[in-house]
């Protein structure tokens, strides 16, 4: 997992720099602490990047960035390692079971190096 503070943000406000884009291997998610956040990073085929909340709110585990990337109807998909619960990484709904979401972030690509906005 990678770790980032305060001194490292790009803009003390919000953007966060996480690492080199190339670092982060398609359809593979990679953990990040960000300012004491877990975010799942997962970057896809098309070099498409998303960032959503590392924390499992089904199986109550930071465990997101060990899920299976997929689609569904053409949408990005992120399913839970444990449980299977299938999101959207576009937006973090999930689409397979009512009332859970997972937070989605901003992320983009600056120089070369991953920057998430929380």
């Amino acid at each position: 997992m990678v770790s980032v503070s305060k001194e490292h943000a790009t803009d003390t406000e919000s953007w966060h720099r996480i690492c080199a884009f190339e670092e982060l291997e398609p359809m593979w998610g990679e953990a990040a602490l960000v300012n004491g956040v877990q975010v799942a990073l997962i970057r896809l085929t098309d070099n498409r990047l998303f960032a959503v909340d590392h924390w499992d709110p089904v199986a109550k585990a930071n465990v997101m960035a060990r899920g299976i990337v997929g689609s569904r109807g053409g949408t990005p998909t992120l399913a839970s390692p444990i449980h299977k619960q299938v999101y959207s990484l576009e937006y973090g709904e999930c689409l397979s079971e009512e009332g859970v979401a997972l937070r989605s972030y901003e992320v983009r690509v600056e120089n070369g190096q991953i920057e998430v906005k929380l």
